[in-house]
């Protein structure tokens, strides 16, 4: 049996070729972009500058935190949603008050709409993606209960229909957005906008004011 046929390349064939690569990625004229170091010490600038950032919304967390605990208190439930890496952190912050965050203490409702998938893709396929948070607004919100929806920029239009079918139905609402709040700004009850550019920047920095949220509810709640 032939090892190398007229359409393959021969050893000494492939090993020139390598060596030849390696000659071109080792050329000082070929970019290869910042080194692991300073892309770190990137990437620390910039969530610090974001954090920093973040006292002017002391307040709005505050308000918020008041109302998410009010609504547990009185026998509400708290439900979430976003995209992609805001439906994970929708699921996670739903577990915080189920489960627990820090301390011993009795379940709490709270529901992320984005953790059955099932459900999620028979109303994308019969009806629309866009309805996809609104019909289980329709489907599980009540008078009194909250709604809290996440988003990086602003501009997610199941989202915003959400929103819209909440305050329809005395649903309050908390919108954790980025940006300048895209089309989204201004509908929520409580928005809290974290300002930047960068999509990682900015959800980082709403995985923390989400879990101070939850640091702030949690001493209201009787254990």
């Amino acid at each position: 049996m032939m090892l190398f046929s007229e359409n393959l390349l021969s050893p000494i064939q492939a090993v020139s070729l390598l060596h030849h690569e390696k000659n071109i990625m080792s050329s000082p004229s070929v970019s290869q972009g910042p080194s692991p170091s300073s892309q770190f010490v990137s990437s620390l600038t910039g969530a610090l500058a974001t954090f920093e950032q973040l006292k002017v919304l002391q307040p709005k967390i505050v308000q918020a935190a008041a109302l998410l605990g009010d609504t547990l208190l009185a026998g509400h439930k708290l439900m979430l949603c976003g995209n992609g890496g805001s439906a994970s952190d929708a699921a996670h912050i739903a577990t915080e008050f189920t489960c627990r965050f820090c301390q011993d203490r009795r379940p709490y409702p709270a529901m992320a709409f984005t953790v059955d998938g099932g459900l999620m893709t028979a109303i994308g396929n019969d009806y629309h993606f866009e309805t996809v948070f609104q019909r289980q607004v329709a489907a599980f919100g009540k008078k009194g209960d909250l709604l809290i929806v996440l988003s990086t920029s602003g501009n997610s239009r199941n989202l915003l229909l959400a929103l819209e079918d909440a305050k329809e139905r005395g649903i309050q609402t908390i919108a954790f957005l980025g940006k300048n709040g895209g089309f989204t700004a201004g509908v929520a009850d409580i928005e809290i906008i974290v300002p930047g550019t960068v999509t990682a920047r900015i959800q980082e920095a709403q995985k923390f004011l989400l879990h101070v949220l939850c640091e702030i509810v949690e001493e209201r709640l009787p254990k």
